[in-house]
């Protein structure tokens, strides 16, 4: 099911987030995402993360639609050309997936291959450009399709906890005229920055999922703090995760935390996004506190 089709009916859209592992067995992913995940509408699959080789997304967006579930494919620019990107998209609507979120991509010097040479030869607005010259039946060559030509829900990321408030929003415009549909934003962890963006944002009139990371220690929201754009963890949270580490450990005050920042920012927002890293298993009860 596209997951436009949900936003369309004003349905609170949550979707929530898988990293394929570095091997080829992803039964212990289809299990956990069996068991934990049935609840959420889609699950994004994301495309080697951080520049970290893994198995490919389309491969595990297909396995995770053999098993019931309603898989968003990620789609990034950095390891393929536009012959590649087009022709793994078209590959995408052949196996019925519907819905892609496209980015540009970590630059591989990030990685665990910092050798590898980044292509890049499209960037996130030009690849969902793409995308919409596929759906009229013609390639960027201008060369006609076979057959019916593919139809996706399109969707896009920004960040609006980032510094440059206004940077975000030219980029949310040039994605939007470019043809996305619906937007998943960075992790948010300053409900008062993300209320002042929609307010601005709403403009545009394109759904947005708020993103959510289950904050999992003190250490963790410091990293990101140092080393993730457009991620402010308050020093409040931080202490909050500090005050009992064996309840931080448990995921207890991480739920509590992402719990909250949902509730208070539901209003504004069309849908959250979850982005576990490997806490699947509290999904359920995130929600549950968060009253979805």
């Amino acid at each position: 099911m596209k997951i436009t089709d949900l936003f369309a009916e004003g349905k609170f859209v949550v979707s929530a987030e898988v990293g394929p592992p570095k091997g080829c067995h992803i039964e212990p992913l289809l299990e956990e995402a069996k068991t934990c995940l049935r609840g959420v509408d889609a699950v994004n699959v994301t495309d080697n993360q951080s520049s970290v080789m893994r198995i490919g997304s389309l491969a595990v967006c297909k396995a995770l639609k053999d098993e019931g579930l309603n898989p968003i494919y990620q789609l990034t620019c950095r390891d393929r050309n536009r012959i590649a990107l087009q022709s793994d998209l078209l590959s995408a609507a052949m196996f019925g997936i519907e819905n892609v979120l496209l980015l540009t991509g970590d630059h591989t010097k990030m990685g665990d291959h910092p050798q590898a040479k980044p292509v890049f030869d499209l960037d996130s607005v030009s690849l969902l450009h793409t995308v919409r010259q596929l759906e009229a039946g013609t390639d960027l060559g201008g060369n006609p399709l076979v057959g019916e030509p593919p139809a996706f829900a399109k969707g896009a990321v920004v960040s609006p906890c980032s510094d440059s408030v206004d940077a975000q929003l030219a980029k949310m415009e040039r994605k939007v005229n470019a043809g996305a549909e619906y937007f998943q934003t960075q992790a948010v962890f300053e409900p008062e920055k993300f209320i002042r963006f929609m307010e601005k944002a709403k403009q545009f009139g394109k759904p947005v999922q708020l993103g959510i990371i289950i904050p999992k220690s003190a250490g963790m929201a410091k990293f990101m703090n140092n080393n993730v754009a457009g991620i402010h963890v308050p020093q409040e949270m931080i202490d909050e995760l500090k005050a009992d580490k064996e309840k931080a450990k448990a995921g207890i005050t991480g739920v509590e935390i992402a719990a909250r920042i949902i509730r208070e920012c539901r209003p504004y927002c069309q849908g959250v996004h979850i982005m576990a890293l490997g806490w699947e298993a509290k999904v359920p009860a995130l929600l549950e506190q968060a009253g979805i």
